[in-house]
């Protein structure tokens, strides 16, 4: 994210957050919604760093990868509709 965006966003977090300071219910309920977004966020991450440790740490897994690019390379791979991409 571009500096300045995050600097705008923080200051509209900040903005809505001095309206509802007044209410502690609301604010409450601000700060867990904030919580389980970043928990959302961090359990992400960690699920795609193990998955990429362990790829990374298979030998087998790492040659599939290493012949896909060799192919892809030498251009032996038919191309992909998008739609059918996930059937």
């Amino acid at each position: 994210m571009k500096a300045t965006v995050t600097t705008q966003l923080t200051e509209e977090i900040f903005r809505h957050l001095t309206v509802i300071v007044t209410d502690e219910g609301q604010y409450r309920k601000a700060a867990e919604a904030l919580r389980v977004i970043a928990e959302e966020i961090q359990a992400k991450r960690l699920i795609h760093s193990d998955t990429t440790e362990r790829i990374e740490a298979s030998p087998a897994m790492m040659e599939i990868i290493r012949r896909g690019d060799e192919e892809i390379a030498r251009g032996q791979t038919p191309p992909i509709k998008l739609e059918d991409l996930w059937k």
